[in-house]
């Protein structure tokens, strides 16, 4: 297994693992042709040196992906953070260690670059990437909150 930065003719494939789920088969498009809005993020964060996505490979196919972002701050004494977001496995590779290689992996990267927090959200309704990231090492320790807009409109709350 190795991993990498992402490139843009891994997005098919990286769509499909975050579609490949309860929750992000309804919020994601991995059709045949996949929405140039994905090309559109997928420039911006390979544009900015705060961000990468990372895939894992094994046997030359993508078997899981994060993004990966580099926070500074004015909290810890100025310390910079790492956020992990979109944590994905095959689900042909589920259970066989990937995830944990991949997190392991980002904690490092961001413990070489000196940051002072790892953080992650995972929703609710993932029980297990509760577990998973528990077992890791990872503490509940704030209530996130989200505000979902479309075209400018919020979408939840009251």
């Amino acid at each position: 297994m190795t991993f990498r930065e992402a490139n843009r003719d891994d997005l098919p494939a990286i769509v499909r693992l975050l579609a490949d789920d309860p929750l992000g088969a309804t919020r994601e498009s991995a059709g045949e042709v996949i929405p140039a809005a994905y090309f559109d993020a997928f420039d911006a964060i390979d544009k900015d040196p705060n961000n990468a996505v990372i895939v894992a490979e094994v046997d030359g196919s993508i078997a899981g992906t994060l993004q990966l972002t580099y926070i500074p701050g004015l909290t810890y004494t100025g310390g910079e953070r790492a956020q992990i977001e979109g944590v994905r496995v095959a689900a042909e590779h589920r259970g066989g260690g990937i995830g944990q290689l991949l997190i392991g992996w980002a904690i490092e990267r961001a413990r070489e670059r000196g940051c002072r927090v790892v953080q992650l959200t995972t929703d609710r309704q993932r029980p297990e990437a509760v577990r998973f990231y528990q077992k890791m090492g990872f503490r509940p320790s704030h209530m996130g909150m989200k505000y979902h807009l479309k075209d400018g409109a919020q979408t939840g709350g009251r």
